[in-house]
């Protein structure tokens, strides 16, 4: 596989997916590094850096901390599973190599790595386009799109459930591609997407034709009719452009929802567009429409198109007030200051998964998720 890069150089590389295919090929799954978790204090500095940066360009900070604490918390929540079972689009793919495979491209050639960049990002619009088109997909992947801030805090907010719609998208791949040239650039798909979420970041140039960049993604973001349903890539925007769901940005983007959640609680994010389909499922009249309301787009209604009617998405004013209950300066700081030890917990509990009882795994998660709640909770004066 070539030379390999010293590990901070490597994971920092990687975030940014510059790391060629000589230093990121691996001939079995188990030699594939894990960059997200080692990719954390890397994560954690970017975010200081963009608070630096938005003080010194517009004298404000980049966000809020009950937003902040809410996307971290969906964050962790999110990775959870990961203790206690292998990712299912891992398992899903090997058992279709084992089984299945039409042929094996060589593990180590470049060929292979770069066709593998493009099959992960093109699986990945696939995916992401239909999340935004079928309903109960939606209710999934919404918890994304939740935060009415837009920054680094926002990449890390996402779903505990999504995991288990993606991973079909990836299969075709396991018939050719090898497991561990494909886990790299899965993960590597993911990093890439972190650093465009920012506004600090304006304009890239001629990369804004290929590249997603942070001002193609905050239009994704956006609840500006002009901005529904567009740039749905990952690391590469020219999905979009061949299959006509680009936007550029224009007016100034309003984020978040359509109808906002206005809550903070992990928990509640992650279940309330469940309960809403359930109950819109139940209260819809005739079988026909009953499956209409699961898998035609969130804005579908009966005698409404699939994805629904475009004049019915509220306007905006520009005059949007994000959900910002007031608390107490104390509470703000308490939940800070435990929000950092529940972290240290969560990242000690990755690293000693393997010396644990299961009793013991299931407590702390148990205990974390707890913890995540209260400060939701918190954060609303609740």
């Amino acid at each position: 596989g070539g030379p390999r890069a010293t590990a901070p150089a490597q994971q920092l590389r990687a975030l940014f997916y510059v790391l060629p295919p000589g230093e990121s090929s691996f001939r079995t799954l188990e030699e594939v590094p894990d960059y997200v978790e080692k990719s954390i204090p890397f994560f954690i500095a970017f975010m200081g850096l963009e608070f630096a940066v938005s003080w010194v360009q517009k004298r404000k900070l980049s966000g809020r901390i009950n937003d902040g604490i809410s996307s971290l918390s969906l964050g962790i929540l999110s990775r959870l599973p990961d203790v206690l079972f292998r990712s299912v689009d891992l398992i899903s793919y090997i058992y279709v190599w084992n089984n299945y495979r039409l042929f094996e491209l060589p593990w180590d050639s470049p060929w292979t790595w770069y066709l593998t960049l493009l099959g992960v990002d093109f699986a990945y619009y696939c995916f992401h386009r239909i999340s935004h088109e079928v309903n109960i997909l939606w209710a999934v992947h919404q918890i994304h799109h939740s935060s009415e801030d837009y920054n680094l805090f926002t990449a890390l907010r996402q779903s505990v459930l999504q995991r288990y719609t993606s991973w079909i998208f990836n299969l075709p791949m396991a018939l050719f591609i090898p497991p561990s040239v494909f886990a790299v650039h899965l993960q590597f798909n993911l990093l890439y997407q972190f650093w465009i979420h920012t506004e600090v970041i304006t304009n890239l140039g001629p990369l804004e034709w290929i590249l997603n960049t942070p001002s193609h993604h905050r239009v994704h973001h956006g609840r500006n009719p002009y901005c529904i349903d567009k740039n749905y890539g990952g690391t590469l925007i020219i999905w979009d452009r061949i299959f006509g769901t680009f936007e550029a940005e224009d007016e100034k983007v309003v984020y978040g929802l359509t109808h906002p959640v206005n809550s903070f609680d992990p928990i509640m994010l992650q279940l309330r567009p469940l309960a809403h389909i359930w109950n819109t499922f139940w209260a819809t009249p005739g079988f026909g429409n009953k499956l209409s309301v699961m898998f035609k787009g969130p804005g579908w209604g009966p005698g409404k198109p699939r994805l629904g009617l475009p004049e019915e998405i509220p306007v905006i004013t520009g005059k949007e007030v994000p959900f910002n209950p007031s608390v107490p300066a104390y509470l703000n700081c308490y939940a800070v200051v435990h929000f950092a030890v529940i972290t240290d917990l969560y990242t000690e509990l990755l690293g000693t998964v393997t010396m644990l009882s299961q009793g013991t795994i299931l407590l702390r998660i148990g205990f974390i998720i707890l913890s995540l709640t209260s400060f939701g909770l918190l954060m609303e004066n609740r």
